[in-house]
């Protein structure tokens, strides 16, 4: 199979996001705007099992680097969720 880009080729920005949609747990979870425990605690299972997986194929350099890639994606995935956040509040403060 080959490799899906992770970035779009007009703008070289991560293009994570599209392959999240495409799966079918996630937008199941999604699909009512409400991620209750469940979902989250299912979405755990299967981020483990694919972590456990994806770490037993890499030598030591390939795993220092999946690991820098991953420490990366989720201190970027924090600060954006609350910089959204932050502009929501902002725009919800100045509708009032």
């Amino acid at each position: 199979m080959p490799k899906t880009s992770w970035f779009d080729d007009s703008t070289d920005l991560p293009v994570i996001e599209e392959q999240v949609a495409k799966l079918a747990s996630f937008a199941d979870a999604m699909a009512d705007g409400i991620i209750e425990k469940h979902e989250l605690e299912l979405q755990q299972t299967v981020l483990v099992e694919t972590m456990r997986t994806v770490e037993g194929l890499l030598s030591d350099a390939q795993h220092a680097a999946v690991t820098r890639l991953l420490v990366e994606l989720s201190a970027y995935n924090v600060m954006r969720t609350v910089h959204e956040l932050e502009a929501g509040r902002l725009r919800r403060s100045l509708a009032v």
